[in-house]
C-alpha cells in the first residue's frame, strides 16, 4: 500500500486495502444494522399495536431521546481521537461496547406495561442507553474509514463493505422475525401483534450484536499498532479545548452540507422503513410470511448497492452519483402508491402483486443504499479538507455527525411516522381489512407528499458539495508537500490486509 506522510510528517495509507481488514471492519455493522432496522421497522409496531402505547407518543419518546444524543455522539468521537492505548484510538471503545449494546438492546424489548407514561418514560430512558453505547462502538469503528485508506474511490470501496454488512444483517434478523419469529396463533390471528415473537427477537438479536462487536474487534486487533503507528492520536485537550474544536469542526461549511442533506435522506429512509410494515400490512394486505419475502427483496437490493456503488462513482462522481440515486430511490418509492391511491395499480388479489412490489422493492433499496455509501464516502473526503484548514484530524468527531444523520432514522423518522399515523387517525391493534378506506387513503397521500418534499430537499442541498475528485487529489498532494518541511517522506509501509 502506498502511503502519504501526515501534518506531522506521520504516514497513512493512500492505496487500496485489503480484503480481510475490509470484510473485518465491516462485520461489525451487523450490530447497528440489527438495531437501527428494529428501530425503524418494529419498534413503532411493537410499542403501538402490541403495548398499546399512542403512536405520537411512542415517535416522541425517540425525538427526545434522539435529541438528548445528539450531544453525546460529538464527544465520543473527540474523546476517541485523543485516545491513547497500545491498540490505537479506536479499539478500547469497540471492545468496551460490545456487551452493554446486547443487554441494553435486551431490555428495550421488555417494558413495563400497564400505565403509558411509564412505558413511554422506560422507551426514553433505555432508548438513550442503547444510543449512547452502540455511539461508543459505531463512531469510534465509523472514524476508521478515512484511516484506514485516502484514496477517493477506494474509500467508497471500504464503506460499501461496512454498508452491506450493516443493511445485510438487519434485514436478515427482520426476515427471521415477520417469516419465523412472527406466528399466528389461536390468541393473536396476526402475527405481527403476537408479543412472544419481539421476546423471541431480542434474545436472538442482542446475541448477534454482541457477537459481530466482538468479532469484528478482534479480526481487526492485530491492525490496530499498524493503524495506532500511521494516525497518532491529536494532543489531548481540556474540556473547553475539546468542546472548541467540536464547534470548530461543525462550522465546517462540506460537513455542514453533508449533514443537512443527510438529516432529509434519512429521515426519508426513516419514515419508509417506521410505515413500511403498516402499508404492507393494511395497504397491501400481506401476511407475516409474504412480509419477509419482501425483505428479502430488500437483501438483494443490498447486494445491489453494493455492486453499483463504487462503478457510479468512478463514472460519475460521488455528488452526481448519489444525486442520481436520491432520484431512482424516490421513483421506486413512490410510484406504486402513488398509482393506488389514482386506483391505477393492480388489486392485492393479483397474483402479481407480490412480484411487482419485490422489483420496486430491489430497485429502491439499490439506489437508497447506495446513495448511503456514497454519502458516508464523502464524509471520509471531508476529513483531509478540514485537515488543511486546522491542522488536525477529527475523523472521531465528523464520523459522530455522519452518524448523527443516521439516527435520524429511527429518531426524526420515527416520530414523523408517528405523527402521521395519529393524523390519519390510525387505529390501535387493528385487523387488515377493518382499517376504513378512508384512512388508508389520507395515510398513503400523506406518506407520498412527505417522502416527496424531503427527497426534494435532499437534492437540493447535495448539489452544493464542493468536494470532487480532482480537489481530493490536490489536497492530498499540498498536505504531503506540507508534511515534507518538517519531517522526511516515510519509504513504505506493509499493507493492511
Amino acid at each position: 500500500m502506498g502511503t502519504i506522510a501526515g501534518p506531522a510528517g506521520s504516514a497513512r495509507p493512500q492505496g487500496r486495502v485489503g480484503l480481510g481488514t475490509k470484510l473485518a471492519y465491516g462485520f461489525g455493522s451487523i450490530a447497528y444494522g440489527i438495531k437501527d432496522n428494529g428501530f425503524q421497522t418494529l419498534l413503532m409496531l411493537y410499542y403501538n399495536q402490541v403495548i398499546g402505547v399512542p403512536a405520537h407518543l411512542v415517535g416522541l419518546a425517540m425525538m427526545v431521546a434522539l435529541v438528548l444524543d445528539a450531544f453525546i455522539d460529538p464527544v465520543i468521537g473527540q474523546l476517541s481521537d485523543q485516545t491513547r492505548s497500545k491498540l490505537g484510538k479506536r479499539h478500547p471503545w469497540m471492545y468496551a461496547a460490545a456487551l452493554p449494546v446486547g443487554l441494553l438492546y435486551l431490555l428495550l424489548w421488555h417494558p413495563p406495561v400497564g400505565n403509558p407514561l411509564v412505558t413511554v418514560s422506560y422507551l426514553v430512558g433505555v432508548a438513550i442507553l442503547i444510543r449512547t453505547a452502540i455511539s461508543c462502538y459505531e463512531v469510534p469503528s465509523a472514524a476508521l474509514a478515512p484511516e484506514l485508506t485516502q484514496d477517493y474511490h477506494e474509500r467508497t470501496s471500504v464503506l460499501g463493505y461496512r454498508y452491506l454488512f450493516g443493511w445485510f444483517g438487519g434485514i436478515a434478523m427482520v426476515v427471521l422475525t415477520f417469516g419465523w419469529l412472527l406466528q399466528p396463533t389461536p390468541e393473536y390471528p396476526l402475527g405481527q401483534l403476537n408479543p412472544q415473537g419481539y421476546k423471541d427477537y431480542a434474545v436472538i438479536a442482542s446475541i448477534v450484536m454482541i457477537a459481530a462487536i466482538l468479532i469484528s474487534a478482534l479480526g481487526t486487533h492485530r491492525r490496530a499498532a499498524e493503524l495506532a503507528k500511521l494516525n497518532p492520536p491529536e494532543p489531548r485537550k481540556s474540556l473547553r479545548g475539546n468542546f472548541q474544536a467540536i464547534m470548530t469542526a461543525f462550522r465546517h461549511r462540506s460537513f455542514l452540507i453533508l449533514t443537512l442533506a443527510g438529516v432529509f435522506a434519512y429521515t426519508n429512509q426513516g419514515i419508509n422503513a417506521a410505515l413500511s410494515t403498516y402499508i404492507n400490512t393494511y395497504v397491501w394486505v400481506l401476511p407475516a410470511d409474504i412480509i419477509g419475502v419482501l425483505m428479502v427483496a430488500t437483501l438483494a437490493g443490498v447486494v445491489a448497492a453494493f455492486a453499483i456503488a463504487g462503478p457510479l462513482s468512478r463514472w460519475m462522481g460521488k455528488r452526481e452519483a448519489a444525486i442520481l440515486c436520491i432520484a431512482i430511490y424516490l421513483v421506486m418509492s413512490l410510484v406504486p402508491l402513488s398509482l393506488r391511491y389514482a386506483g391505477l395499480f393492480m388489486s392485492n388479489a393479483d397474483p402479481l402483486l407480490v412480484p411487482v412490489l419485490m422489483g420496486f422493492v430491489v430497485l429502491g433499496t439499490a439506489f437508497g443504499v447506495a446513495n448511503a455509501i456514497l454519502g458516508a464516502s464523502m464524509m471520509s473526503d471531508v476529513v483531509e479538507e478540514a485537515e488543511e484548514k486546522t491542522g488536525e484530524r477529527q475523523e472521531g468527531v465528523f464520523f459522530a455527525g455522519s452518524f448523527f444523520m443516521q439516527k435520524c432514522i429511527s429518531g426524526i423518522g420515527l416520530f414523523v411516522a408517528g405523527a402521521i399515523l395519529t393524523a390519519v387517525s390510525f387505529p390501535a391493534g387493528a385487523l387488515p381489512g377493518q382499517v376504513p378506506p378512508a384512512v388508508l387513503d389520507n395515510l398513503v397521500l400523506t406518506y407520498c407528499v412527505i417522502k416527496l418534499v424531503l427527497g426534494v430537499l435532499t437534492i437540493a442541498v447535495l448539489i452544493r458539495f464542493p468536494i470532487t475528485r480532482a480537489h481530493h487529489e490536490q489536497r492530498l498532494a499540498r498536505l504531503a508537500q506540507m508534511a515534507s518541511h518538517s519531517a522526511p517522506l516515510p519509504g513504505s509501509e506493509p499493507e493492511l490486509r
